[in-house]
């Protein structure tokens, strides 16, 4: 009877730094109350990830993880197994408690950016800019592979992979990459007049803005494609997307 009632009341979370304003808590916050279920979703917040193995051998009835900023790569060498696509990508987002306590890493990122742009995509849809390297940018960049996309990465110094500095990029380069993907966390809220230096003046309608960030709903970077005719498209879809994902991983037998 005890098991039963400890497996009615599973706990779930977010890892990350500084993530008070997470999505994830409300979104399944939300869910367990709407579904009748007595789970919690908890944020641990933390200063390192050498912190996690304290969390997880001090939470009872813990089931499942979502991890975000600055831990999707991190995390990786505390898990005892990663699912193949999360080993191609990279990073981790999700992880699942299995049975006899081992931890197996997922990421459901790509899922959630995958299926939100993809309604939008036309033929002209051929290459992409990719802002930012981190853990996020790895997923995009395998989801844009997949959809057979070609892509460059843009950050703000030289390192393996990048193909342009933010001070190379032209008008016709921006014209040449008709999607846009802004991975950093340049924009977020309070930092709201904030943008990636790009050049603007050269979007125009053919152009995909997409930006991971949520809050605020449009972003100044999304503001200035949307002021083109561009199609812009913000982080909440994919959200909303990818936490269905972990959803399922976390429930699996």
């Amino acid at each position: 009877m005890d098991n039963a009632q400890d497996n009615s009341k599973l706990k779930f979370g977010l890892v990350g730094k500084d993530i008070s304003y997470s999505f994830s808590r409300s979104y399944f916050k939300t869910k367990f109350e709407t579904e009748n279920l007595q789970h919690s979703y908890v944020n641990f917040d933390l200063q390192s990830i050498d912190e996690l193995s304290e969390v997880i051998t001090s939470t009872s009835n813990l089931k499942g993880l979502n991890v975000t900023i600055p831990y999707k790569e991190q995390v990786i060498p505390l898990l005892d197994k990663l699912n193949k696509k999360a080993q191609e990508i990279g990073a981790v987002n999700t992880i699942r408690f299995t049975k006899n306590k081992k931890l197996i890493g997922y990421n459901t990122d790509f899922y959630g950016f995958k299926n939100s742009i993809q309604p939008h995509l036309k033929s002209h849809h051929k290459k992409a800019l990719i802002l930012g390297t981190g853990g996020a940018s790895k997923a995009i960049a395998y989801a844009l592979k997949k959809l057979d996309i070609k892509l460059n990465f843009v950050s703000r110094s030289h390192k393996e992979g990048v193909r342009f500095l933010y001070s190379d990029l032209t008008k016709k380069i921006i014209s040449e990459h008709t999607i846009i993907i802004n991975c950093t966390p340049i924009g977020t809220f309070p930092n709201v007049d904030k943008c990636p230096d790009i050049p603007y003046e050269a979007l125009c309608e053919n152009h995909i803005l997409y930006d991971l960030i949520y809050n605020p709903e449009e972003t100044k970077f999304l503001n200035q494609g949307r002021l083109k005719g561009a199609t812009t498209i913000n982080g909440l879809e994919m959200l909303r997307l990818q936490a269905e994902k972990s959803w399922e991983i976390w429930n699996k037998p």
